[in-house]
């Protein structure tokens, strides 16, 4: 049998209880969950799911709100409608 080691890591106290709850559910433990997560990264080398950016930190975005915190630091701000991007 392999040798087994302990792995630490933090999360927020409400995420652990509700994966603490979805695991028992599914009639599993965490331990079996990230076990199986790690398994499947390994053989697939890859994150088994999609992975996005928040659209609200985009360069362009990020470049925009810089430039109008520089306009309003300078009381330089004119009030115009910006482009948001919408998330579905």
């Amino acid at each position: 049998m392999a040798q087994t080691v302990n792995v630490n890591f933090r999360m927020d106290a409400e995420l652990k209880k509700s994966m603490e709850k979805t695991c028992s559910d599914m009639g599993i433990t965490m331990t079996t969950a990230f076990t199986l997560f790690a398994k499947k990264v390994s053989r697939e080398k890859r994150i088994p799911f999609e992975i996005s950016a928040d659209p609200f930190y985009s360069k362009s975005n990020m470049d925009y709100l810089e430039s109008q915190a520089e306009k309003i630091n300078t009381r330089t701000a004119v009030l115009e409608e910006h482009n948001l991007i919408e998330v579905n």
